[in-house]
């Protein structure tokens, strides 16, 4: 592959493609062909669980002192080079592209790609919790404090997050926590696109999206023509693209015990399992 971005989302196992004949249950309850997690570009899974579980306990501990735990942490990963590295080097080149005064990220996989380009770029950041509330730091090694209105007033946000699915949290809290402080958000950065209508959504608040990559139907034809996935796994994914709910219905309509058989298995299958039934998209 020529894109960097693509190969180091295979290579640290963030994005993770099914058998062609065995999907994937998503929280959702829904089945599909694939995940994306792009925090897992930190280096690898179990790294990427283990930032997580660090920026938890620092958010519970102190929101105020979270910040400059947070990047200590990303930054040591940051400092060993590989795909975390160049993929924060890429954040923040296309970054310069932007008028902004400062780059925030929400809680918690945002913080992964927010604040090693602020730090590249000398800008301070907004870190935004889940609950609206928000520490400003002008420099990540140092103290961040509550920012107040006086302080943000008429400043300009680059929002950078992970991965856009359906912008929800933009909707909900990114973007009115920002505003809230009386600066505003025009643009945003994201990793990757999955293509499940986040831009629009997006372009109803006013913001503008840039992505490092999109998952569509040329994304997994490019991954094809390059021997990463086999044949039965494209026609596989390419009907999810078309209709996820109609791909659904004819995978169960086809593997007629496959409900049965994920309920018998107990644990997550068989919790998935029931979600689908409950929410309709399954029979039993």
């Amino acid at each position: 592959m020529n894109d960097k971005i693509i190969d180091a989302l295979f290579e640290t196992q963030a994005i993770k493609m099914a058998p062609a004949d065995n999907p994937f249950w998503y929280t959702s309850g829904m089945l599909g062909p694939f995940y994306c997690n792009t925090h897992f570009l930190l280096k690898d899974e179990q790294s990427a669980a283990d930032m997580l579980k660090l920026i938890e306990a620092a958010i519970a501990e102190d929101k105020l002192t979270a910040p400059k735990k947070i990047f200590e942490a990303l930054k040591k990963y940051y400092d060993l080079g590989g795909t975390f590295k160049m993929t924060m080097d890429r954040l923040a080149e296309e970054a310069k592209n932007y008028d902004f005064d400062f780059i925030s990220g929400g809680e918690r996989r945002d913080y992964f790609f927010s604040m090693i380009p602020a730090y590249i770029l000398g800008k301070p950041h907004l870190t935004i919790y889940k609950d609206m509330s928000s520490a400003y730091s002008e420099d990540l090694e140092g103290d961040a404090v509550v920012p107040a209105k006086d302080m943000l007033q008429g400043k300009k946000a680059l929002h950078i997050c992970d991965l856009i699915n359906t912008a929800s949290s933009y909707e909900r809290a990114w973007v009115p926590a920002i505003r809230d402080l009386g600066a505003d958000i025009t643009d945003t950065l994201a990793v990757v696109d999955r293509c499940q209508g986040g831009a629009e959504v997006l372009e109803g608040l006013g913001v503008k999206l840039k992505t490092l990559t999109k998952i569509n139907a040329e994304f997994f034809e490019d991954i094809y023509n390059n021997g990463m996935i086999d044949l039965a796994q494209k026609d596989f994914v390419l009907k999810y693209l078309e209709s996820p709910s109609e791909y659904m219905a004819h995978y169960l309509k086809t593997h007629p015990d496959f409900i049965a058989g994920e309920l018998a298995k107990g644990g997550k299958a068989a919790d998935r399992a029931k979600l689908a039934i409950e929410k309709g998209y399954a029979d039993t």
